[in-house]
């Protein structure tokens, strides 16, 4: 009979200290880190390439329509160029309307380096390592994350306004098609549309597949 309880001890301490081995195991565990993802369809395969934006207000648009499910606190746009040596930007935004709508309900500045109006070199190895620039070997560019998060029952409208000079009359955008991407873009010429406020109305909907804007995620 002591044998047997002697057993039953032995039995019970080795489930103590497995269970607090176990214990101490998974509270050391680190939460897994954010992992990259799509917020919307962007753009795949090969982009031409749309050249010479100098006084132009480039327009793409992220359909409230062709968000995946996901829930994300912030948004990163990124940013392709297929030619140039520097690209000299003004400004840049995003606008929020109701989906459906053309009337701006929210203005969020959008910048590259804590800038909004960023000069980039693009001949920089360190900015684009692939040289020369072209269609099939565009630089992206990863945009400052921004406070934005994205949901169904709006649409989202990032303008970017290049300066009106020479380093811009030579610079190229990557461009998809509307079978590439969900994205959607427009362009304007003359005009500086980043200046819009809150309550009043864009110069227009998306009518072409997107030009510079390839990707649009959480990180």
């Amino acid at each position: 009979m002591n044998s047997v309880y002697r057993f039953a001890a032995l039995a019970l301490m080795i489930c103590v200290v497995s269970a607090f081995g176990f214990s101490q195991a998974t509270s050391t565990e680190r939460p897994p880190a954010t992992v990259t993802q799509n917020l919307v369809r962007g753009v795949i395969g090969p982009v031409s390439s749309n050249n010479s934006w100098a006084n132009y207000s480039v327009m793409n648009i992220v359909p409230g329509s062709a968000l995946f499910p996901l829930s994300s606190t912030t948004t990163v746009f990124y940013w392709a160029f297929t030619a140039g040596t520097q690209a000299d930007i003004s400004n840049m935004v995003v606008y929020t309307t109701a989906r459906g709508s053309l009337t701006v309900s929210a203005v969020t500045p959008v910048k590259l380096g804590g800038a909004s109006n960023p000069s980039i070199s693009l001949t920089s190895t360190s900015v684009c390592p692939v040289q020369p620039l072209s269609a099939a070997t565009p630089c992206v560019i990863r945009f400052d994350p921004t406070t934005l998060s994205m949901t169904p029952a709006n649409d989202y409208y990032l303008i970017v306004y290049y300066a009106n000079d020479t380093n811009n009359s030579s610079i190229g955008g990557a461009e998809a098609n509307f079978a590439q991407t969900s994205l959607v873009g427009n362009y304007f010429g003359g005009t500086d549309y980043t200046k819009i406020k809150v309550g009043q109305t864009l110069p227009g909907g998306g009518s072409r597949g997107p030009n510079f804007l390839m990707y649009v995620m959480n990180n």
